[in-house]
């Protein structure tokens, strides 16, 4: 085999395209070639429960085409404003080649290429450097003699945004910390996925079962207990108990905050920050809750403290809105203390460099780390690779079910099978 020199991770080409994601969007796909041959490609993710804080995702809308969501912009901002810009650079200039395409867009959120634009030359730039090195994608993020894979952390109850039932609160997930390995990780959430199939079906009747953007069920359910209650059952019908599975809440609480009165409406009623973290509690000391997510609206850092300060010896306060992958808020959620884990997603930000930074300052800080898919997925398994590259505590890529969901898993299981021994598991350090 011939050595490969400097020049072979020159990029010669790039082009974007207008694809659609798992919920019939449009999205944009860019894919980037080298000198060598070596070729990456990179499918921009869209969200439906979106921080106000994120970058912007860049839509046409022309009502007459996609009813508006079109990303022929963003597109052509890839082919002609950072084609020219990026050829001849070396794909391994991560850190250049996403400076530069801040610069040249020159705003704060992103909003004149697009993050979407942006993102999808990102991270192709990643993949290809990766292949022209020989590597995957997660040694090349990150070389270790050993990875610890994330623990799935996967939405079998859709609410929210992401269903169409009444549920406020918008994920519920298991999380199996129990298990030896990733890989076994998968086998028992997707056991206890089609045993709460079961459970949901006898008691909801067959639409119970129908699913919501991230292949969580959909049931007809408006109590959150209820919801709780159904998992509960299914973990025991698998043959499993709470020490194995884990059991999560995605609360998403800026969805069901009234600005006006500085409320919340959940279960059927109307309560306080103060009454909703007693809410929250009480959950806690009910059932096998051992991650919380967003439990309070996007800029209310200070109820993030209070409940962090009272349950975080016991459970993962996760700030997903509240950060939105951006280190001038993390930085602030760092000095208040205001949770002690993370959601990290790379189009809330923009770029793999500013993503990979927000994931040192957060585990510097002593964060644990959340690596997520968004509600509109690709079958882009780049995130499998960036969970493993940074030994994400957990990765949270929806339900054993759902090609776009599934891909994530299944890249997974090769990552695994291909380190062998090297391979460990994170949810030994949560048993």
């Amino acid at each position: 085999m011939s050595k490969r020199t400097t020049g072979d991770s020159e990029i010669t080409d790039l082009k974007a395209r207008q694809v659609l994601d798992s919920r019939g969007n449009p999205t944009v796909e860019v894919d980037v070639w080298t000198r060598d041959g070596s070729t990456g490609r990179g499918t921009v993710p869209s969200g439906a429960s979106t921080g106000i804080h994120e970058a912007l995702e860049l839509r046409d809308g022309d009502m007459k085409r996609f009813h508006g969501k079109g990303v022929l912009k963003a597109v052509s901002n890839v082919n002609n404003r950072i084609r020219s810009r990026v050829i001849g650079k070396d794909a391994r200039a991560q850190r250049e080649i996403d400076e530069l395409m801040i610069a040249v867009d020159g705003t704060p959120n992103k909003k004149r290429l697009g993050a979407n634009a942006i993102l999808g030359v990102s991270m192709a730039v990643a993949k290809a450097a990766a292949s022209s090195q020989g590597k995957p994608a997660y040694k090349y993020l990150r070389d270790l003699p050993s990875y610890k894979l994330p623990v799935p952390m996967m939405n079998v109850i859709n609410g929210g945004k992401h269903a169409g039932n009444k549920l406020a609160v918008q994920e519920f997930q298991i999380e199996p910390v129990g298990a030896s390995s990733c890989s076994e990780a998968i086998r028992i959430g997707d056991e206890v996925y089609h045993s709460l199939g079961s459970v949901l079906k006898a008691k909801y009747g067959p639409s119970a079962i129908n699913v919501g953007d991230e292949g969580g069920y959909a049931p007809p359910l408006e109590m959150t207990g209820d919801a709780l209650e159904a998992i509960l059952l299914a973990i025991s019908d698998a043959g499993y108990d709470e020490s194995t599975v884990h059991i999560g809440i995605d609360a998403a609480s800026s969805s069901f905050y009234n600005n006006k009165d500085s409320t919340y409406q959940l279960d059927g009623k109307k309560l306080s920050a103060e009454e909703l973290e007693s809410y929250y509690e009480e959950l806690v000391r009910t059932y096998p809750i051992r991650t919380l997510e967003d439990p309070f609206d996007e800029d209310d850092y200070d109820d993030f403290v209070q409940i962090t300060r009272k349950l975080g010896n016991r459970v993962k306060i996760i700030g997903d809105d509240l950060y939105v992958t951006n280190l001038e808020r993390i930085k602030r959620g760092i000095l208040k203390k205001a949770t002690n884990a993370i959601l990290i997603k790379l189009n809330q930000i923009g770029t793999v460099t500013e993503t990979l930074d927000a994931i040192k300052v957060s585990k510097d800080a002593g964060l644990d780390i959340v690596v997520s898919h968004r509600s509109g997925e690709t079958e882009d398994t780049f995130i499998s690779h960036l969970a493993t590259s940074q030994e994400s505590l957990f990765i949270k890529t929806g339900a054993p079910a759902r090609g776009e969901r599934t891909a994530k898993y299944n890249e997974l299981l090769r990552i695994e099978e291909e380190l062998g021994s090297k391979a460990l598991f994170m949810g030994s350090t949560l048993k």
